[in-house]
């Protein structure tokens, strides 16, 4: 059953996102979804960014998301706050926030529980004038999701440097955190180098593993896992978990790499950035090699009917080890963070 519904499907269709002669697909935790809504509405004087759900053993909702003054620029100002309801249909309550500070931005961050721990990663930027924005991937634990958190000492722990193919890099972001099947740690996230500084790198995804949740974190040799460097495109977000003895990542497809896995011609001149196309989901036994994406989620305008704006930041909300809901950033006319949609008896793809 297409949970979203027939005329979702018919639209989706007719703009070529499913096409099974070449291996496109619309996925089954595509299909298993169904629209939510839009929450988390934005204080007077800020606007609100992106959500990472978790339940509490009690069973109350806790998002972590990113908030920034309007008259700021999340690269120098965001801070990341704790927002706390009894389920998903709210009022929720901002009890404050868990990192904020004048010499760095907090942005993107995403959330996990190993045993007792909550493990929180996120965008740590020092932009300073000299060497403008430095994008880079902290780390910080709790026992509690009420805090205190205390971030790793090796922070950050994937810095903004080192080699990837020959090329300088240049900053690492967006992180997404996973345990793997062996007991060891993984942090995958956006890789962006200096191979093409005309057109300031293309967005590529790598991770780093460690076998200490703090660290130290080491670079998988490999990487990047997933490129389109070589066709001049790029995704970016990714969200990677593990369930039923699989790795997936769910990603934002930001300049149309679904196009052109299709055949399709890209458009000419300047492509349209960002989450405005319906974004992707990978699958892997080993969490290196991907292989063909699937359509993964839609976006606001097919969810909803609103005018397409950019849907991005996915993030699973689990509940009995089963994923209950995608939450997904929206950058549109409405005062939320985004909004979340529910997924209806995935059992894998």
């Amino acid at each position: 059953m297409k949970t979203w519904g027939c005329i979702a499907l018919a639209a989706l269709l007719a703009g070529g996102a499913c096409d099974r002669a070449s291996g496109i697909e619309v996925s089954a935790f595509c299909q298993a979804q169904v629209p939510g809504k839009y929450i988390l509405e934005a204080e007077a004087g800020s606007w609100t960014w992106g959500m990472a759900p978790i339940y509490d053993e009690a069973g109350r909702l806790h998002i972590f998301n990113s908030v920034i003054p309007k008259d700021g620029s999340w690269i120098r100002n965001s801070k990341i706050v704790h927002w706390v309801a009894d389920g998903l249909e709210g009022p929720y309550t901002l009890l404050g926030n868990v990192f904020a500070s004048d010499d760095a931005s907090y942005h993107n961050p995403q959330i996990s529980k190993v045993g007792d721990t909550y493990v929180l990663v996120f965008l740590l930027n020092r932009y300073n004038d000299e060497n403008g924005s430095m994008q880079e991937v902290g780390l910080a634990t709790a026992k509690s999701l009420d805090g205190p958190w205390t971030e790793s000492p090796l922070n950050p722990v994937i810095p903004a440097s080192g080699t990837l193919n020959g090329a300088n890099i240049i900053h690492a972001s967006n992180p997404t955190f996973v345990t793997t099947p062996e007991g060891k740690y993984r942090i995958y996230y956006k890789v962006m180098t200096d191979k093409n500084p005309a057109k300031k790198g293309f967005r590529e995804i790598a991770f780093a593993e460690s076998s200490k949740i703090e660290g130290p974190y080491v670079n998988f040799e490999g990487n990047p896992v997933i490129s389109y460097q070589d066709k001049q495109l790029d995704i970016e977000d990714p969200y990677a978990f593990y369930y039923k003895g699989r790795y997936y990542m769910i990603v934002e497809d930001r300049r149309g790499v679904k196009d052109m896995l299709e055949g399709k011609p890209m458009p000419e001149g300047k492509i349209k950035n960002g989450g405005y196309r319906p974004g992707l989901i990978y699958q892997s036994k080993d969490g290196i090699d991907w292989g063909i994406p699937k359509v993964g989620y839609l976006t606001n305008e097919l969810y909803f009917g609103d005018t397409l704006a950019r849907s991005e930041r996915p993030s699973i909300l689990w509940k009995d080890g089963r994923p209950e809901c995608l939450f997904l950033a929206c950058h549109d006319d409405k005062p939320s963070a985004g909004y979340y949609v529910k997924i209806v008896n995935w059992e894998g793809e």
